[in-house]
């Protein structure tokens, strides 16, 4: 690195490293600008004067004060003079230590000289606006983005503002007025507004009354791209024609090459008949300001403007802080639709007031997106979603509220005649033009009418989801309407939910064990392990309501695992009880049989157990056997290479095809009680079984019926050459002490 770096505006030397105290002059004079640095944390102080220390600015070294708490820098203040700067952390003993010593610094000691940079290493912490603006904060930053570079720089921007200011105090000439100007400039939000305050406050400054306009760069798009133009954002009412118009449209030509020049070279220009003040900051938004006069200024005047444009500038770049704050905080950075909570805070105030009456809210989901987005790549996935919600603001925008409040979910507040299902499924009727490609969307909606909605605004959203969810699940690419029925539902729904979690974690799901027989013999081959929940009042939850809330939860994992565990200790006691033959049928759901560990699961249950894995039979849903083929057939083979065996629970109701059931290694295929259910007196029904029967003879596969309740079902099955069975007319399903009995008693009998 060099040894010196010269700026023309900063004025920056980088010194070999020297103790610090050398900047005291002999006779104990101050002949260096004097930092004091207040943080918790040692480190801080360490690397920011180890970045600061060799620093020279304006032909003066830095020197340092240290403190490392409010309270220590409090007793510090009240006895040191001459600091120009204070780097002060916000967040210390407290959350609000730092703006507290702010309030302390500004207010109490008075020391309104004095240039305060906070810092922060909590990124999402920000001081709020009125802080910024009530105690003069020169800088804001976060630790994390205060680079070597960036510190020298607010450093050496904050001693300048101090110099200044020092400069201008020495004649008090003016100071209340670029005070008074600043702080009313602080309170503005908004660059259109700071703008139009910079222009009033600067004409009353320099005691002007001339026409005016302030102006600086912006994006434009058009059809063949994006330009950036110089646009008028605040004017007199003698420029108010160029108000957010380019400023070539000025009738005046020479005006538009002034303060375009300004702009290019970055500097204010002074001629005898019109001015172009220039106005950086660090977030490069500049602007110029020009005026319709020439300045006759004496050097304080002129100081006295240097003042009052630096401090416009720190202005300036607190308005684009608090505004890009505000829309990272209810904006969409991808659409720049609004997000969830500024949709939420217009739903709030929609509710309160007579819109209400006639309102209605909609989520549009787009359908298979996920899909879109993996096969084609993310960037055309944002691609995607930004030409939805260009459509949509196009259509709506002007009318209604549009929002983007998730990956693929959009919404719309506004009137009911509107926010229809019809005009909103018609928008994706045509394909959507997505870097040259055309794409054809379905969207799914749903919504909710808040005339008589008597919720708040979070639970007119959550509503309205439950809505969209509903419609995703009969149809997509259709719509549903919120009813209050659906809410009940899904509450209790949600109450089941979190029921079902506390009665698996404090054991009250159980075992239930339904003998299998071969009907020629009576003979018992085994038996279906089944779960079952009783709740502490006593009352029974039927599997058909607790195990698909189990599914959704992802809790059938967990209980799935203490089941297979559960029905191999009962198989490996029977075997001790004497039942050698017996084999364990247990149900395998599709969450666990897909999860990435359930071949471990399996192995570790047969291993700890002792369980005989040839007395093991694994039942799966002919629908699970559909959903991921390659999957499946793999899971299988595996499973097989164990000794379990294979079998296909309610075959017949999942309409697999031939073709597809001959790939799967599977041993049986046990027919859904619903067919079983068919086998009339008259003989006419009980097709479908005897059509599964024949079909598993032609595979070569074991064939067994459930369900089976008399005589009669027993002996049709058999004619049609299906030999086992279960059912109550063998056997209700039993808990495994009664299980021991009752198989102790058929062994007496037989």
């Amino acid at each position: 690195m060099n040894s010196s770096i010269h700026s023309t505006e900063d004025d920056l030397i980088f010194l070999d490293e020297h103790d610090h105290d050398e900047s005291l002059t002999a006779s104990g004079a101050n002949v260096s600008w004097r930092i004091m640095i207040i943080d918790d944390d040692p480190d801080v102080h360490s690397a920011t004067t180890f970045a600061l220390g060799s620093l020279e600015i304006q032909h003066r070294p830095l020197s340092f004060l240290h403190a490392y708490s409010a309270a220590e820098a409090r007793g510090i203040l009240q006895s040191e003079t001459d600091i120009a700067i204070i780097l002060l952390d916000v967040v210390m003993e407290q959350e609000d230590a730092g703006l507290q010593l702010v309030n302390y610094i500004r207010k109490t000691l008075g020391l309104t000289d004095v240039r305060i940079i906070l810092r922060t290493g909590q990124p999402g912490y920000a001081p709020e606006i009125d802080a910024i603006r009530d105690y003069d904060i020169n800088d804001y930053k976060t630790k994390s983005e205060l680079t070597r570079t960036k510190l020298y720089t607010a450093v050496t921007s904050a001693i300048r503002s101090y110099e200044q200011i020092c400069a201008i105090n020495a004649s008090r000439h003016g100071l209340e007025m670029i005070v008074n100007a600043s702080t009313e400039l602080m309170a503005l939000h908004g660059l259109h507004n700071f703008a139009s305050g910079v222009l009033t406050q600067t004409t009353s400054l320099l005691g002007l009354n001339t026409e005016g306009f302030v102006c600086s760069r912006q994006t434009v798009m058009h059809n063949r791209g994006q330009t950036e133009e110089v646009h008028v954002i605040a004017a007199t009412k003698g420029f108010n024609y160029l108000l957010d118009q380019p400023v070539s449209a000025v009738n005046q030509p020479r005006v538009a090459e002034i303060v375009t020049r300004s702009l290019n070279l970055k500097h204010s220009i002074y001629e005898e008949d019109l001015t172009a003040l220039y106005f950086n900051n660090v977030a490069k938004k500049d602007f110029t300001l020009y005026l319709e006069a020439g300045l006759q200024l004496n050097d304080m005047d002129k100081r006295l403007l240097e003042v009052f444009c630096s401090n416009v500038s720190v202005g300036l770049d607190n308005v684009i802080l608090t505004s890009r704050l505000h829309n990272y905080a209810f904006y969409d950075p991808l659409t720049g639709l609004s997000n969830r909570l500024k949709l939420l805070q217009t739903l709030s105030e929609t509710l309160k007031s007579p819109l209400k009456n006639h309102s209605a809210l909609s989520l549009i989901d787009i359908d298979h997106f996920a899909e879109t987005n993996d096969a084609l790549g993310h960037q055309f996935g944002d691609l995607l979603l930004s030409s939805v919600a260009q459509r949509l603001q196009t259509h709506f925008g002007k009318t209604c509220h549009t929002a983007r409040i998730g990956s693929d979910t959009f919404a719309l507040l506004g009137d009911q005649g509107l926010v229809s299902p019809e005009q909103i499924l018609t928008l994706f009727t045509e394909p959507f033009d997505v870097d040259r490609q055309e794409v054809q969307l379905t969207a799914t909606i749903g919504l909710i009418k808040l005339d008589d909605y008597d919720g708040d605004a979070s639970e007119a959203l959550k509503d309205t989801n439950i809505a969209l969810k509903r419609a995703k699940t009969h149809r997509r690419g259709g719509y549903e309407y919120f009813t209050r029925s659906m809410g009940v539902e899904i509450r209790e729904r949600v109450l089941l939910m979190h029921a079902l979690r506390a009665a698996f974690e404090h054991e009250r799901l159980f075992l239930v064990y339904q003998p299998q027989v071969d009907m020629r013999t009576g003979k018992i081959l085994g038996a279906e392990a089944l779960l079952r929940w009783k709740t502490d009042e006593g009352k029974f939850i039927p599997p058909d309501q607790f195990i698909p809330i189990a599914e959704y939860s992802g809790l059938i994992v967990d209980i799935g695992e203490w089941v297979l565990r559960s029905a191999c200790h009962e198989l490996v006691t029977l075997r001790e009880l004497g039942y050698i033959d017996f084999q364990m049928a247990i149900n395998v759901s599709q969450a666990q049989f897909s999860h990435p560990l359930f071949m471990q699961t399996l192995h570790r249950a047969l291993e700890e157990t002792q369980a005989p894995p040839e007395f093991v039979e694994l039942e799966i849903t002919e629908s699970m056997a559909m959903k991921d083929p390659e999957l499946l057939i793999k899971t299988l083979h595996q499973i097989k290479q164990l000794g379990v065996s294979i079998s296909i629970d309610d075959f017949g109701t999942g309409f697999s095809s031939l073709s597809h059931l001959q790939k799967l290694d599977i041993d049986k295929l046990k027919i859904d009680r619903a067919f079983v259910n068919d086998i009339q007196q008259d003989g006419n029904e009980g097709s479908i079984a005897k059509m599964i029967v024949q079909l598993g003879q032609n595979l070569g596969l074991s064939i067994i019926a459930e369900g089976v309740e008399n005589q009669m079902q027993a002996d049709t099955l058999m004619s049609y050459g299906c030999h086992l069975a279960q059912g109550y007319f063998y056997a209700r399903p039993i808990a495994k002490a009664e299980l021991h009995e009752w198989l102790k008693n058929r062994s007496a009998t037989s």
